[in-house]
């Protein structure tokens, strides 16, 4: 992800766990004022500062106006599935998505989300000429590379992937991407663009499924039986502004299936299991 040339202001990008409220009530409360567009995004993307109480951050405004229509989710319900995922990452305590606010902006109500940095060379996807991945690595599967030659796509045996794989089976994520990884300086990973979340049906496409059938850890579980609970009570509520019952009946329903299977999931082969393009 990129961003048009713009003046560094003072910055809270790179917070950690206990600053993500912070940066929530910037984002709430601060001024918005749009910088540029994003326009490699399939909906509209704005660049932006927010200030707020002698704080100013990068961020990202998608307001609900600039939605393309999909055949398969309601119009102009993207942004709030975003704000949506990041309150089940929230109750995850893994912080694994940008902190996240639904607010009125320059082009009416939108998402808002924090400007993530990415800062480290950390390597989380590659192609590689072999038929098994080396150890640290997890196999995707064959990616056509070009004369009728292939290659195995891979991705990094790493628990921060990991933890968000369970996110993304939990949230329905319909389009986890490479390009939708941002790593950060302090070690930090970050999953971004989950517009296309909480479908009542089985919709999910990534590319984490090299933990496909194996069981969850046990921290997964333990995380899994948060949400369960958190589900009847605070984070369901929260949801229901954002979200429909059908759809917070579903997210209680996967949760339950992978409590109870106590694996990682695997594709169901009613829906093509790697989002295209897979970066």
């Amino acid at each position: 992800m990129s961003a048009p040339e713009r003046i560094p202001p003072r910055s809270v990008t790179s917070v950690d766990t206990t600053a993500d409220a912070a940066a929530a009530e910037l984002l709430a409360r601060g001024e918005l004022t749009v910088r540029g567009r994003i326009r490699e995004a399939s909906n509209a993307a704005l660049f932006c500062t927010v200030a707020y109480d002698g704080l100013e951050a990068s961020c990202i405004y998608k307001p609900v106006a600039g939605e393309r229509p999909l055949w398969d989710f309601p119009d102009g319900t993207l942004a709030g599935r975003e704000v949506a995922s990041y309150a089940v990452s929230e109750a995850t305590g893994w912080g694994l998505v940008p902190p996240t606010v639904l607010r009125e902006g320059p082009y009416g109500e939108g998402m808002c989300q924090l400007w993530i940095d990415v800062r480290a060379e950390a390597e989380l996807l590659a192609l590689v000429d072999a038929e098994e991945p080396e150890p640290g690595w997890k196999a995707i599967g064959l990616a056509e590379v070009g004369e009728g030659r292939t290659a195995l796509l891979v991705h990094a045996d790493d628990e921060r992937l990991r933890r968000l794989a369970v996110l993304d089976a939990v949230i329905n994520n319909a389009d986890r991407k490479g390009g939708h990884l941002l790593p950060t300086a302090e070690g930090r990973l970050y999953g971004i663009d989950h517009g296309v979340t909480f479908n009542v049906e089985n919709k999910l496409r990534t590319l984490l499924w090299g933990w496909a059938g194996e069981p969850l850890t046990a921290e997964a579980v333990e995380v899994l039986g948060g949400l369960r609970e958190g589900l009847g009570g605070p984070l369901g509520e929260r949801l229901a502004q954002l979200i429909t019952p059908a759809e917070i009946d579903a997210t209680r329903a996967r949760t339950e299936e992978l409590l109870s299977s106590g694996v990682h999931p695997e594709p169901g082969g009613q829906w093509p299991a790697i989002p295209w393009p897979p970066v």
